[in-house]
């Protein structure tokens, strides 16, 4: 007992502690964003940009599908550029050859390496320069740098509006002909681009480096790395070191002490147990999840094929209906929803068998919220696909469209109905657990747990709510990943602890007392570094030098808690020795086991290889970001959701037996599948690339001449081998599933019985 009242101090001090510094820097983030002018001229007054137009271009931007179509500041997708790196060094290119031409009346590349050095410390003192004016609001750039501009907006506006010259580079970034058909659109496209770039390029006043942090790296401007990348990366790896020396000895600690004994039950406590009405209705939930798993792999598929094939599909023009854009958006926001639904159908489903009891209209309640999430996830792929295709005006792009942000893409109407239903979900779940919330037991701490995990999950959505249409970017950023890490990585990840611990404690495999600890211990350690390690994602987004140390210290804490869990995870899996009734549910727990794997793998190793600040420097923007994104939300969120679908499955279809083979074949091919796909063609990609950023710089590293030779394409090719396999697995899954219904994945005439002598499941 006060072992249990140490943690809960320890959990509300670490929420408190933690919360305070992120809004604390979050406010700073405020302060020092990178400004936006009220105008860009040239030396003799000549307007080039307003404020106006670059908040316009913003929402154009977005309406194109934002960080769908090549990413900004290191965020959004691959194909494409880097429209930041791309516009700096198109721009520093024509400027270096300007004032070659000016002093030595001959192109850059011909004269002697002394003179283009001389010639790149001109540029640098051009480009880097702050010149923005608080007074007015006025950045003033040269009249070189004015043409330079000038030559960049001719060849984006050429490249968005479909001009036939660069039919073949639009081909090589996925961008069909035409993506903008307003010439005023593009003429404001190009004052977000110039913008966002400038932040890339100018020093802050009083410093040696820019908003970003000199990112991304190209040496001809003097974006080289700092200092501080050096020294927050030597801190974050010794963070991680202490944090491991910290676990090992809790672990060997703990071991001195007898662990506690627990009677297993000689039969499965849960075979007699009769599913409610609501508990029932959640059965829905899962066959759209199995859907919308389907659909989310083809819409992966085309996406991948794009990276080879540009805007054609074997040959079959497909852009031109689905563009990239799309497609990724498509692939990126089903898996965020079947994830999320099986994750919620499996609270609805929990609540009742944990009270007990089934409160009046639960099952209406539970039937109300299906229909809901149901218009969410139509209404809003649709409006994103009309967003992208330039059917609506970009206010109404940004409440029914697409948003631009990725993970949150969705319009922002869209986002707050689904705000409002995660708000009734919790509202059916906490009437569902009331009852035994009253009630003095051992449970209740872990029932508490429950509570405020569930509540974290309806309320941290909000974060999503907190920009507009016309939000400076740094702002954007900031909340964006509230929600991206606090509310999928976060407390998704404590929510699916507890749930886990009371299944495993109603299985009669844990005791309630140490189940509690578990999960208050592992969620201390897991909140104490993911919440100050969301600045890990924020280092280039124009925000101080601060954001970058926290992020760097607390972000290498997060492979800690990882650790611990695969730890837990292997615990989990030796429980099945104890008796042999626990090996019905061999496959849920395998599920749960893999979990462990891609948390130590793809959320720690993966994660922490590009995580440091030097790293992530040369990496942000890479497809090294997809082998941590793939394996990290998939690997351990969507292998989560599943494992948590089929313990349901299994209590709703409690007496009969399972037959192995599909469900089986399911899990290996979509581990080895994932595991395929990442280590023959998305990592190799993404460390060639990172060669070519550290050499040449993130420019040529993200372009069409690099990301397009020979070689490069043969990895990317080499994918089919393992998306093939996944593939595979996922609709051995969901033939497993629909054969649940149909009888064909049970064993008829078989059914549990209640001693413990269960039959062989591997035949």
């Amino acid at each position: 007992m006060k072992k249990s009242k140490r943690l809960w101090w320890g959990f509300a001090l670490v929420m408190i502690v933690c919360f305070a510094v992120l809004l604390f820097f979050g406010g700073e983030i405020y302060h020092k964003k990178p400004p936006i002018p009220e105008t860009v001229t040239t030396p003799n007054g000549q307007v080039i940009f307003t404020k106006s137009d670059i908040q316009k271009g913003q929402n154009v931007w977005q309406s194109m599908g934002g960080h769908e179509i090549g990413s900004i500041w290191g965020h959004g997708s691959y194909v494409a550029p880097d429209w930041t790196a791309d516009w700096i060094h198109r721009e520093a290119l024509y400027m270096v050859n300007a004032f070659a031409i000016r002093e030595y009346q001959m192109p850059y590349d011909e004269v002697s390496l002394e003179k283009q050095a001389g010639l790149k410390v001109v540029l640098q003192q051009d480009i880097r320069e702050n010149t923005y004016n608080k007074d007015d609001g006025n950045i003033s750039v040269s009249d070189i740098r004015a043409k330079a501009i000038m030559n960049n907006m001719d060849h984006y506006a050429k490249l968005f509006l479909g001009d036939p010259s660069l039919e073949e580079l639009r081909d090589d970034y996925s961008i069909p002909a035409g993506v903008l058909k307003d010439p005023e659109k593009a003429r404001c496209l190009n004052a977000f681009l110039f913008w966002a770039s400038w932040t890339c390029s100018t020093e802050r006043p009083g410093e040696d480096v820019t908003y970003s942090h000199n990112w991304p790296p190209d040496a001809m401007i003097g974006n080289i790395q700092t200092g501080s990348l050096i020294i927050w990366t030597g801190f974050s790896v010794i963070m991680l070191l202490i944090g491991i020396a910290l676990l090992a000895f809790y672990h060997a600690r703990k071991g001195e002490h007898e662990p506690e004994r627990v009677d297993y039950p000689k039969k499965d406590p849960l075979i007699g147990f009769n599913p409610t009405k609501s508990m029932k209705a959640t059965l829905k939930y899962f066959w759209i999840v199995s859907l919308l798993f389907i659909v989310q792999i083809i819409s992966g598929v085309i996406t991948a094929h794009y990276g080879v094939e540009g805007n054609g599909f074997y040959g079959f023009a497909l852009a031109d209906f689905l563009p990239y854009s799309i497609s990724r958006t498509w692939h990126v926001q089903l898996a965020i929803f079947w994830i999320a639904t099986a994750w919620l159908a499996t609270g609805l489903y929990m609540a009742p068998a944990v009270s007990g009891k089934e409160p009046k209209y639960q099952a209406f309640g539970v039937n109300v919220l299906f229909v809901a999430l149901l218009i969410v996830v139509i209404g809003s792929l649709i409006g994103q696909w009309f967003g992208v295709m330039q059917r609506l005006g970009l206010t109404e792009n940004f409440w029914f469209g697409h948003q631009g942000y990725e993970y949150v893409d969705l319009g922002h109407f869209w986002q707050i109905l689904l705000f409002v239903g995660l708000l009734l979900w919790f509202f059916l779940l906490f009437r569902a657990l009331l009852p035994a919330l009253k009630v003095r037991s051992d449970a209740k701490p872990l029932l508490i747990m429950f509570v405020i995990a569930s509540a974290a999950i309806a309320l941290f959505y909000g974060a999503g709510l907190m920009w507009g249409q016309h939000t400076h970017l740094s702002i954007v950023e900031y909340w964006r990943w509230w929600v991206v890490h606090l509310w999928v990585e976060g407390f998704f990840e404590v929510f699916a602890t507890v749930i886990a611990a009371f299944l495993f404690t109603r299985m009669g495999l844990l005791k309630i007392r140490s189940a509690t600890n578990a999960v208050l211990f592992s969620t201390i350690i897991f909140l104490f570094g993911g919440i100050i390690g969301t600045f890990h994602h924020l280092y280039f987004t124009g925000t101080p030098l601060a954001v970058l140390a926290l992020g760097a210290s607390f972000s290498a804490l997060e492979v800690v808690p990882l650790m611990f869990i695969s730890y837990e995870a292997y615990h989990t899996l030796r429980l099945g020795k104890h008796k042999s009734w626990v090996r019905t549910y061999k496959w849920p727990i395998y599920f749960l086991v893999s979990v462990g794997f891609w948390n130590l793998v793809g959320a720690g190793i993966f994660g922490f290889l590009i995580n440091p600040p030097i790293a992530l420097y040369y990496m942000q923007g890479l497809n090294t970001t997809p082998v941590h994104g793939h394996t990290a939300l998939f690997g351990v969120y969507g292998m989560l959701g599943i494992g948590l679908m089929l313990f349901v499955l299994k209590g709703l279809y409690s007496r009969n037996i399972w037959k192995n083979g599909m469900i089986g074949f399911a899990f290996w091919a979509l581990n080895i599948g994932l595991l395929l796909m990442v280590l023959i063609s998305v990592l190799p990609v993404g460390l060639a690339q990172t060669l070519a950023s550290v050499k040449h710089g993130m420019w040529y590293a993200r372009s069409s001449d690099f990301i397009n030779q020979d070689y490069m394409q043969t990895f990317k090719w080499l994918r089919v081998i393992g998306d093939t396999i996944f593939a595979l697995g996922a609709l051995a899954l969901v033939i497993f599933i629909i054969g649940l219904a149909s009888g064909f994945s049970l064993r008829k005439g078989q059914f549990d019985i209640t001693e413990d002598k269960y039959p062989t499941l591997d035949d």
